[in-house]
């Protein structure tokens, strides 16, 4: 079930999902990376694996991908 790092998504929500799964939503990320929120247009800093902006947007990026903010997908308001 662990792909590792060629493991593909098709959503955000399968990001986070995989994130919570694996216990790694709440985990530091190597470096923060700014993250332009798809929801609201606000610029966010995310430290965690799993992030949500002040609007409510949760965000997640795996740790394979986590150097870059092009990775990082939108899971859902409150999701």
């Amino acid at each position: 079930m662990h792909e590792g790092c060629s493991g593909s998504f098709q959503s955000g929500m399968q990001v986070v999902d995989k994130l919570r799964m694996m216990g790694f939503s709440y985990g530091a990320m190597p470096a923060p990376v700014t993250v332009h929120c798809s929801n609201c247009g606000k610029d966010f800093s995310m430290e965690t694996f799993e992030t949500k902006c002040e609007c409510g947007m949760v965000c997640g990026v795996t740790p394979c991908h986590a150097f870059s903010p092009d990775h990082v997908q939108a899971a859902g308001i409150d999701y």
